[in-house]
């Protein structure tokens, strides 16, 4: 036999005391976590590059040395290995030059940094300014690790808060 239930459902709390609506996110926690992830592993990989590309940066400006992989000396002709040259006059004919790969791979790598962003920031359904927390990470030494942690932190809790939160389509 069928249990009667009344019409109007009793609310849960939020967390706060107060009855409140079930959390809306923007998929399903699959989508979430999968996002989540995706967002942990571009940050920590954006963050490394933001940091590698300050050191190249120092290198450059403060000390007028490129990061080069093989090519020639210009001054002995001898074959160049690896290591720091002098940036003007060049001090390295042919090879590669690490600096400014640093560089391209960081801007690149920042580009997929930002989606990852978005997609995270989509999904939970957050205030704008958060995505521009996210996005600096990206940009401010260090500040990637550090916004990571907090929103991978707040991600758990609102998943263990609303567990079957029902999704958006």
């Amino acid at each position: 036999m069928i249990e009667p239930q009344p019409a109007i459902q009793p609310q849960t709390t939020n967390g706060t005391g107060k009855a409140g609506k079930k959390r809306r996110f923007g998929g399903t926690e699959a989508q979430i976590r999968s996002a989540l992830k995706f967002y942990k592993v571009l940050a920590y990989l954006t963050g490394t590059m933001l940091l590698l590309l300050c050191a190249e940066l120092i290198a450059r400006y403060g000390f007028g040395q490129y990061l080069f992989a093989g090519g020639t000396n210009a001054v002995t002709g001898q074959p160049f290995g690896f290591g720091f040259a002098d940036a003007e006059p060049p001090g390295v004919i042919g090879g590669v030059n690490l600096s400014i790969t640093v560089l391209i791979v960081h801007g690149w790598m920042y580009v997929v940094y930002l989606i990852s962003n978005f997609r995270l920031w989509s999904l939970m359904r957050w205030p704008f300014t958060k995505l521009v927390v996210m996005a600096l990470g990206g940009v401010v030494p260090f500040l990637s690790f550090f916004v990571e942690k907090k929103f991978h932190a707040e991600v758990e809790a609102e998943l263990a808060a609303n567990p079957q939160a029902p999704q958006r389509y």
